[in-house]
């Protein structure tokens, strides 16, 4: 079985990128943490080499950014190739079958009001709910009642 399952940090902006078939595809890095510290109290991360093809490309590519969280699954897939000088190279990287953005959308939204100096922003008005008439409890009204013993109870 071949499953990977990661939660890292993207390490740089993703750039897409297309095969001479005109499919999109994406080469990126996250880091992870790992679960415990060096002798110095230091938490360390490892980098990993993802690619992602197709729509989920196309999906990092425009929503992820550098320092975004994000959790992904897929498998391990090794290849190799030989470089300009004739060196063969060997590479380990996850194939992206499924991408989870962990960052809230409502920190991309803010970006830009961000940006905005403070005397320029727009005070917004606190929410204030309509004032609505009391209601009475529908068992208040009740004139009967209800005569019950012990004999009546069922424990």
């Amino acid at each position: 079985m071949n499953r990977v399952i990661l939660v890292g940090r993207i390490t740089k902006d993703p750039e897409l990128k297309r095969t001479n078939s005109d499919i999109s595809y994406v080469q990126f890095t996250i880091a992870v943490n790992r679960s415990y510290q060096n002798k110095n109290g230091e938490k360390q991360a490892d980098f990993i080499s993802c690619v992602a093809w197709r729509q989920t490309a196309e999906l990092i590519a425009r929503y992820i950014h550098k320092g975004n969280q994000i959790g992904l699954e897929g498998q391990i897939q090794t290849r190799q190739y030989d470089d300009p000088n004739g060196i063969t190279r060997y590479v380990t990287e996850v194939m992206c079958e499924q991408v989870h953005f962990l960052e809230p959308k409502r920190q991309e939204e803010m970006q830009p009001y961000n940006d905005v100096p403070y005397q320029a922003r727009q005070p917004q008005k606190p929410y204030q709910p309509n004032p609505s008439p009391k209601q009475e409890s529908p068992f208040d009204t009740s004139n009967s009642t209800f005569d019950i013993t012990g004999d009546d109870l069922p424990f």
